[in-house]
């Protein structure tokens, strides 16, 4: 009866230690939910910049590949000047180069333009994400669980209302959203100044080959490779899908603000319930696998039914809500490296995934067709599946302590 009986109180403790936050944290927290908007503020729009600025999908795709493959670049540097300089100021530089290229990418004049532009972001993005996650979780009450879930929280949040904010600004002008994200950065970057403390450069430096060093760790190696994988599926669907629903940018929006509301619901409520009930290893399998079953589902449906195209994007957001968790806790536990340093080197792995996919993706669409796509990204989750189970030995200590 007694072992029944534990757990209660502690979820209880930690219902209540989730909303009982510094405001810091909260201050960040919103900082993070617009920064994550800048990820799917483009997608309502794309088709829009495809026809104004006379590019095709694969080039106006690239808006995502700079942005990620500048990301992920930047996280090994991420570590080296918070390091140095502290988190708040790191945050803040972040802030600030997103307001400036954000600013510069509205006003451009051709694709290659706006895609060099939206490069610069991605070093703002990387900067403020990484260094955004270590701050939460120093600062945040209630343990690394509950950290991760506001993280994760402020991510579905951002991922929601960025293909929104993107169809409201950018159903009236395409370049709109640009200088509307730029605004809320700059209203982020007045909050963080204000409600966060200084935070001072911690007692050890981190040098570039950190990152690089602990991703020798077998366990942060295995969950990174899988998040590869497993981010071209992500950004197959996010990226390329606005493509093939054949919608203006008010339809687009909705369709991913649903996507988007789904990945934040079950990040935070569904998938902690899911590790408790079934463990982290296994309950990422069971989704993973159910996300391959979704895309393939999206490559019979492209082209024949928007209707079924749209359903099924909006049931992936709930696995993917689900994996990001779950990911995110994996990579931030299963090493003993700084949590900063395995955030940097687990972030510059899977963001390749995030950079490689889109062009992959609308490339394969021009030379093939769009179920081309569909099905290669089905077969990128399934590595990433077989990654996790290959490696599943050495996520153990991370699932447990999940758990």
């Amino acid at each position: 009866m007694t072992t029944h009986a534990t757990p209660d109180p502690v979820l209880s403790e930690e219902k209540q230690s989730f909303f009982r936050q510094p405001k810091a944290v909260w201050a960040t927290a919103l900082a993070a939910v617009f920064a994550f908007m800048g990820i799917g503020l483009v997608d309502p729009i794309l088709p829009a910049i495809a026809e104004n600025l006379d590019a095709s999908p694969s080039q106006v795709s690239l808006l995502f590949t700079s942005y990620f493959l500048v990301t992920a670049v930047a996280m090994l540097v991420t570590g080296v000047i918070s390091s140095r300089v502290g988190g708040k100021k790191t945050l803040l530089l972040g802030l600030g180069l997103i307001v400036v290229f954000a600013s510069l990418a509205g006003l451009s004049g051709d694709v290659a333009t706006l895609v060099g532009f939206r490069a610069g972001w991605g070093l703002g993005n990387a900067l403020f994400v990484a260094t955004a996650l270590a701050v939460i979780l120093g600062v945040a009450s209630g343990g690394t669980a509950t950290a991760i879930i506001l993280y994760e929280a402020a991510l579905g949040l951002g991922i929601s209302l960025g293909p929104l904010l993107g169809a409201l600004l950018g159903g009236w002008q395409w370049r709109a959203p640009f200088f509307g994200t730029a605004a809320l950065m700059a209203a982020a970057f007045i909050a963080l100044t204000i409600l966060l403390p200084a935070t001072p450069a911690p007692a050890t430096k981190t040098s570039l080959r950190d990152p690089l060093r602990a991703l020798g760790h077998r366990g942060l190696r295995t969950t990174a490779s899988s998040a590869l994988f497993y981010n071209h599926g992500f950004f197959t669907i996010l990226a390329f899908t606005p493509f093939v629903l054949g919608m203006d940018a008010y339809g687009i929006g909705a369709v991913f603000f649903g996507w988007g509301l789904m990945v934040a619901v079950f990040s935070v409520l569904v998938a902690p319930l899911l590790q408790r009930r079934l463990g982290t290893t296994r309950v990422l399998l069971l989704t993973l696998g159910a996300l391959a079953l979704v895309l393939v589902g999206l490559t019979l449906a492209a082209e024949r039914s928007v209707t079924a195209v749209v359903v099924l994007v909006i049931v992936s957001g709930a696995l993917l809500g689900v994996n990001n968790t779950l990911y995110t806790e994996l990579a931030m536990g299963v090493s003993d490296a700084p949590r900063p340093v395995a955030s940097a080197g687990y972030n510059f792995v899977r963001w390749l995934g995030g950079a490689l996919a889109p062009f992959a993706a609308t490339t394969l669409a021009e030379l093939y067709n769009p179920q081309t796509t569909y099905a290669v990204a089905a077969v990128m989750v399934l590595v990433a599946a077989a990654v996790v189970f290959i490696g599943r030995a050495s996520l153990t200590h991370a699932a447990e302590v999940g758990e």
